[in-house]
């Protein structure tokens, strides 16, 4: 099933962010950064009734005691949806102590600092054959006319969805058919449970269904260290295994395409910055690549967690009750005075940068060693490719709402 990007899910338009915030209004997306920092000046946290009562903080003295106290706040509800949403365990995000930890001790080794370090070599090739695309396309399509191209659609895209479809060990044929999950499941999902209901049974079916192909067949693949997992000697139950793959697939996919976007649109809106990088493409290794990649992910950040209260505390002295939602808003955090240095300026070069965009406590991301990776691959090639690129502005760049923001589309002009 395929989607059209005039989709959408109509609510009233956001008039006060303090008093109604909504992830989905169409005013997030470009402006979320905007949002925060108003709020920010008026209050720690805002609220909604959008989605039941739930709560939106904006500070990082909040944003850390919610994600580092697992008393009062379960992550049961990894997002903020309808009070009635159908939720499916897709640990270990979705469980909380003592269960958690069994969960993350099994897939935290084939996330380790070596054994991503050894997928470096294929992703790179990986995005060369992108790069190598994009040219063949803009060649045919010139007439006369500068190159030009879509960084996301043809680009930061398909990198993380074959990093992770490597990794499972699924085919990049699917890779449509991810896009289309991820799209309905943060997009659509949040204030439709119909959809929330025929996405979540579409991808449960096919994970089920690659369970059965590596009990019968195993493979060199984290499918198969699924399939046979154990915790404290004990089979886990199929469920939590489909569960894995789920949390694999829509954590590990959007999110970093947001990211390498981000860093995309930035660098095709702020030639200065892309100048200092393309001095220094001969060398990889050079500590600007690793500063611009973490301020990218800093001022950037894509991911916001939800929460659900189970104990009546309070937040920055704001009440509340077991029950409601929190959107632990990690981006937000990002941008407080207090926690950073000019957190409004993107700083190429940001020597001290103890930013929260992969999370606190112990749901903080499995995954952030593959997503540095890939980051500093796709920025790293790009720009070696494309050195005076620049943003199309005869055409718009979308940014999607709701759980994970990033541009959906980069329009640029890949010959300054």
């Amino acid at each position: 099933m395929g989607y059209e990007e005039s989709d959408t899910v109509e609510a009233n338009r956001v008039t006060d962010w303090v008093k109604d915030w909504d992830w989905l209004d169409p005013a997030w997306g470009s402006n979320a950064i905007e949002i925060w920092n108003s709020v920010r000046e008026q209050c720690p946290m805002a609220m909604t009734e959008r989605y039941g009562r739930a709560f939106m903080p904006v500070t990082m003295e909040a944003v850390s005691a919610i994600a580092n106290d697992t008393v009062n706040f379960s992550s049961i509800f990894v997002s903020v949806a309808q009070p009635d949403a159908i939720r499916r365990p897709a640990p270990p995000i979705t469980s909380d102590p003592p269960d958690h930890h069994g969960h993350r001790r099994l897939l935290l080794p084939s996330f380790s600092p070596r054994r991503i370090a050894e997928m470096e070599a294929e992703l790179r090739e990986y995005t060369q054959h992108l790069i190598a695309q994009v040219r063949e396309k803009a060649n045919d399509s010139q007439s006369g006319r500068p190159a030009t191209a879509d960084a996301a659609a043809q680009y930061s895209q398909h990198i993380p969805v074959h990093g992770i479809a490597q990794m499972i060990g699924v085919p990049d044929s699917d890779a449509d058919l991810f896009r289309d999950w991820i799209y309905r499941n943060f997009q659509l999902a949040p204030r439709d449970n119909k959809v929330r209901e025929q996405v979540t049974a579409e991808m449960r079916a096919y994970f089920f269904d690659l369970l059965d192909k590596r009990a019968a067949e195993p493979e060199d693949d984290l499918a198969t260290l699924i399939t046979q997992a154990e915790i404290n000697g004990e089979p886990v139950d199929d469920e939590l295994k489909v569960g894995y793959l789920l949390l694999l697939l829509l954590a590990g996919i959007d999110t970093t395409w947001s990211a390498i976007g981000s860093g995309l649109w930035h660098l095709a809106t702020n030639p200065d910055d892309l100048a200092r990088l393309a001095a220094v493409v001969e060398d990889p290794d050079d500590m600007l690549w690793l500063t611009f990649t973490e301020e990218v992910l800093r001022y950037y950040a894509p991911v916001t967690m939800g929460r659900k209260v189970i104990g009546d505390t309070e937040i920055q002295g704001c009440p509340v009750r077991a029950g409601e939602q929190v959107l632990v808003t990690f981006p937000a955090a990002n941008h407080d005075p207090l926690a950073f240095d000019d957190p409004h300026e993107f700083r190429i070069d940001r020597a001290e940068n103890r930013h929260v965009a992969f999370g606190l406590g112990i749901h903080r991301c499995l995954g952030s060693n593959l997503a540095r990776l890939e980051m500093h691959i796709a920025f790293h090639e790009w720009v070696r490719a494309f050195p005076n690129f620049r943003l199309d502005t005869s055409e718009e760049t979308t940014w999607t709402n709701g759980q994970i923001r990033g541009p959906r589309n980069i329009p640029v002009v890949l010959e300054g």
